[in-house]
């Protein structure tokens, strides 16, 4: 609800999650703290988050843990805005805007570009990519089978979403590897092996600057010469006389390269290594994959949680869990804990496939801003984990090494076996 503000005085809260400290911790240590401030503070107020490519401009940030909180936050975008930039650190303004599409919008403008998107995937270019992603699940089993030990996440991880998100645009081969390089250091330009000793800031623009230009020399190849592919579709797309503009399709190659990559991968890996560490619900899966793998994957997103935070801004005074929020001061969802609430979900550190409700936060919350590429997601979840479960019954995976990061929990690497 929205209320009047009066000044009063605050502090910052004990249990700080704004440390890099803590992000570089395990995720059974962030959840011993998130639970205690679920409990005891669900709304709290933080010191602006380490790791921002800039000073930041304000004094704090409030951070929301309970699962209610963070759907009350997702589905009112007219009092908590996502306009003003969706990460949960500093980063320039142009920055945010070429790099997040239609992220960083709320209003006419935002549905406009995101049914100019939706309608570029039309029922036979789905179907389509549901084929395509059949057989290159296949084919990557295939040399997961073939190589016996090596590591899973370049292997079977990496290596779907990419092809997925590259064939379906048509995107030539020799640049997607490039493509796919720069997607990974727009999330991962705080982590110390991605960096390599330069200024995050030069990871981050290096990245971002080269998405764009791949993109838009693709849509310039696509206009020249048009294909059965999502690209000439999209470029073509009009809804109610309007089209997307050369910038804005530029900026949505660079937000499905990140959200179609890192998400999916990630989901891949942490999951692979639940059904390891649950055997029954491996068993469970496997006694029925066609009945059980639609809830299963609600599960696979939850338990994982790829996407661990996001923002949004105050646009007027108001109150959110009893606390005193003021215009302009930044929101911190915090999906990794909301996901995780025992208010919302039995258990919720047990790995539950058979789960019987399941409002997980992992497509983002709801409200208008709900990713609307989940489908994508699912079909890819689908297909890989039909091809391991029943072609790769052996498969034993080593211990998973972690991105540095407060954005996506990102399994950098993960051995395995055969």
């Amino acid at each position: 609800m929205t209320a009047q503000v009066t000044e009063i005085e605050r502090t910052y809260d004990p249990v700080s999650v704004s440390p890099l400290a803590f992000w570089a911790g395990t995720w059974e240590q962030r959840e011993r703290s998130f639970k205690f401030l679920r409990d005891e503070r669900p709304v709290s107020w933080h010191p602006p988050l380490e790791g921002a490519l800039m000073p930041p401009e304000n004094d704090g940030v409030w951070v929301v843990t309970r699962h209610e909180h963070i759907l009350e936050v997702s589905k009112n975008p007219q009092v908590f805005s996502s306009a003003r930039g969706v990460m949960i650190e500093e980063v320039p303004d142009d920055i945010n805007e070429a790099a997040s599409s239609f992220l960083v919008m709320d209003g006419p403008r935002h549905l406009s570009l995101r049914r100019l998107v939706s309608s570029a995937f039309t029922p036979k270019q789905v179907a389509r990519i549901h084929d395509q992603i059949r057989r290159q699940a296949s084919a990557i089993v295939d040399g997961l089978v073939a190589t016996k030990e090596g590591d899973f996440v370049s292997q079977v991880s990496k290596r779907l979403p990419m092809w997925t998100i590259y064939e379906m645009m048509g995107l030539p081969e020799d640049q997607r590897e490039l493509a796919a390089h720069h997607a990974d250091g727009m999330v991962s330009w705080a982590d110390e092996d991605v960096a390599a000793g330069r200024e995050p800031g030069e990871v981050l623009s290096e990245a971002l600057v080269t998405l764009l230009q791949i993109g838009m020399e693709h849509t310039e190849r696509r206009r020249a010469e048009p294909k059965a592919d999502l690209w000439t579709n999209l470029i073509h797309a009009e809804v109610d006389g309007q089209r997307l503009t050369d910038d804005e399709i530029a900026s949505f190659f660079v937000l499905l390269s990140v959200a179609g990559n890192d998400t999916t991968r990630n989901t891949i890996s942490l999951t692979a290594r639940a059904l390891q560490d649950f055997p029954d619900q491996k068993a469970l899966l496997l006694q029925d994959f066609p009945g059980r793998i639609t809830p299963a994957i609600e599960e696979f997103v939850r338990y994982a949680t790829p996407v661990m935070t996001f923002r949004r801004t105050a646009t007027r005074d108001t109150v959110l869990g009893g606390q005193q929020i003021k215009e302009g001061e930044w929101v911190l969802m915090m999906y990794a804990s909301g996901n995780r609430d025992e208010r919302a979900f039995d258990d919720p550190d047990v790995f539950d496939i058979l789960r019987p409700t399941n409002n997980h936060l992992a497509f983002g919350g709801g409200g208008p801003h709900y990713c609307m590429g989940n489908f994508l997601a699912k079909i890819q979840l689908t297909e890989i984990f039909d091809q391991l479960l029943h072609r790769a019954p052996t498969l034993r995976l080593g211990e998973p090494e972690y991105l540095t990061g407060n954005f996506v929990r990102a399994v950098k690497s993960m051995p395995y076996t055969l």
